[in-house]
Order: C-alpha cells, then sequence, then structure tokens
C-alpha cells in the first residue's frame, strides 16, 4: 500500500513556544500557491495552534500545551459537507482545500469537529494547515512546523496505514475524538496528561522532636475495595497520584508506611485535580 502522512504530538515534550504557529503564519500568510492555499490572515488564529491547558492545586499546579491543526482526516466531515469540489484527499492522506473553489464556503468551518478550519475574512475563505504538502512536494523531508519545534513534541511520519496501527499501539498514541470515527491522521502521546486528574500532598514524620520529609511512604486512592491507584512520596515527602479517571467520586486516601495505615482520609474527586495539603504520619 502506498505510504501516507501522520503527525505525532507529543503533549509531554511540548513547551508552549509557539514555533510551531509561528512557522506556519510564516509559511501561509503573504504567499499564494494556486492549488495549494492562498494567503492566511497575518493576525488571529493560526491554521496550527496551540491550547493551553492547566491542572492542580497550588502549590501543585502542572500546564500543558496541545498543539492543534487540520487532522487529514481518512473520513473527514469536511469533505462530506463539502458539495462543489472545493476539497480533495491526496494518494499521501494530505486533504487540501481548493483555494479558488473554496471562496465563499464559510459554511465548512464548522464541518470541522476540530475546530481546525479558519476563516479568512479577507479574502472570504475557509484554510487550513495542508501539512506543507506544497513543500513536501518540493522534497521537503517534513514539515516547517515540525523542523520548527526544539523539542522534538511533533514527528511526521510518512508509512503505510499499517505501520501507523502498529506503532500507534506499540506506543499507546491515541486520537482526537475517535467516537467521530473520522480516521485523522493525527496521533498524541501523552494526552492523557490534559484529560486525567491528579492527587497530590506532602507527608511528614515527628522524629526526635524534629519534623521531617518523610520518604517512600505509600499514598494510595481506594474506591469501595478497589486499589485505583498510588504513589511513593519523594525525598521531599511529596506524592502525586497520576492517571485518575475525572469524576470518579467518593473514594478514600490511605497514607502508609512501613505497610501499616496510618492515615485515612475521605476524597471526592469530581473533574478537577487536587491537593490535599500536607499530613503528618
Amino acid at each position: 500500500m502506498n505510504a501516507k502522512w501522520n503527525l505525532i504530538v507529543d503533549v509531554a515534550q511540548c513547551c508552549g513556544c509557539y514555533n510551531c504557529a509561528l512557522a506556519c503564519k510564516d509559511e501561509y500568510s503573504g504567499n499564494d500557491l494556486p492549488g495549494y492555499f492562498s494567503s492566511h490572515p497575518k493576525q488571529g488564529k493560526s491554521a496550527l495552534d496551540i491550547e493551553y491547558h492547566e491542572r492542580g492545586q497550588f502549590p501543585n499546579v502542572e500546564a500543558y500545551y496541545v498543539p492543534v491543526m487540520c487532522n487529514h482526516c481518512d473520513n473527514a466531515p469536511c469533505m462530506k459537507a463539502d458539495k462543489d469540489g472545493v476539497i480533495t484527499k491526496r494518494d499521501d492522506g494530505i486533504v487540501i482545500f481548493d483555494p479558488a473553489r473554496a471562496k465563499g464556503k464559510e459554511d465548512l468551518v464548522a464541518a470541522c469537529p476540530y475546530g481546525a478550519i479558519i476563516w479568512n475574512e479577507e479574502s472570504e475563505t475557509p484554510q487550513t494547515w495542508i501539512f506543507d504538502a506544497h513543500l513536501l512536494d518540493r522534497g521537503y523531508e517534513k514539515p516547517n512546523s515540525v523542523e520548527a519545534c526544539p523539542t522534538g513534541a511533533l514527528i511526521a511520519v510518512k508509512c503505510t496505514d499499517e505501520q501507523m496501527v502498529e506503532r500507534a499501539t506499540a506506543e499507546n498514541l491515541t486520537r482526537l475524538l475517535e467516537e467521530k470515527n473520522t480516521q485523522a491522521r493525527v496521533y498524541y502521546r501523552n494526552y492523557e496528561k490534559v484529560t486525567t486528574c491528579f492527587i497530590s500532598g506532602s507527608v511528614r514524620k515527628e522524629f526526635k522532636g524534629v519534623t521531617e520529609c518523610l520518604k517512600d511512604a505509600s499514598a494510595i486512592v481506594i474506591r469501595g475495595d478497589e486499589i485505583v491507584a498510588q504513589a511513593q512520596s519523594d525525598d521531599f515527602g511529596d506524592f502525586r497520584i497520576s492517571g485518575l479517571e475525572p469524576n470518579l467520586g467518593t473514594c478514600r486516601l490511605e497514607l502508609r508506611h512501613q505497610g501499616a495505615v496510618t492515615l485515612s482520609l475521605p476524597i471526592e474527586i469530581g473533574s478537577e485535580s487536587m491537593d490535599v495539603g500536607i499530613h503528618k504520619l
């Protein structure tokens, strides 16, 4: 089968520098390439943008940045909404809006469940990130936005569909809005950092009249009789239990040291991460 383009986005590696978005703006603004794209607006949202996500409570807060763009879906909703031959799907997997035919087709913007189609008010044209197909066709090995990423958070992969499925399984990659069955060609690594919750806190112990940080204490989340997740405290007595599904409801947090339960706290796990503070065992 033909090799096709895919993109892997590593949420844990993205530092929010916006280099990819700026590279997209630089490449698409002020340029007109018939058959590929017309000039994108210099101001406003980029066709490759960054979403900001924050979770946790003071003093333990985490921030993550998620690059979002056209997913170049094999079962693209925008193509289903297209009645005039505006959108084409290339053999290499890339979706392209014909800039001449797309003029005036504002209805296509709402067709994308990812919000990846921008509307250019000046030219009255829906526009997307086209995987820098114009550069790939000239022999570039990767899109400019991927080249501009300093942390390796964006990885362009050209392979067969079977090879991509194998890689996605092996590396635990996920696609956004899988329930929409868009068959997206953009995959995310570590996206659970955005969708799951964590519980953090600190443990201390008094030793000869001095309160010290307690290392290797166990912090365990229990729902009913089932252990949901657990973590160990570090050298500073801090623990963080990650990967919790939101809205688990009523649970209890057990803090154990040397195998003995020293403290049991009722907790309510909702949609947000939480910090339970400092506890002396």
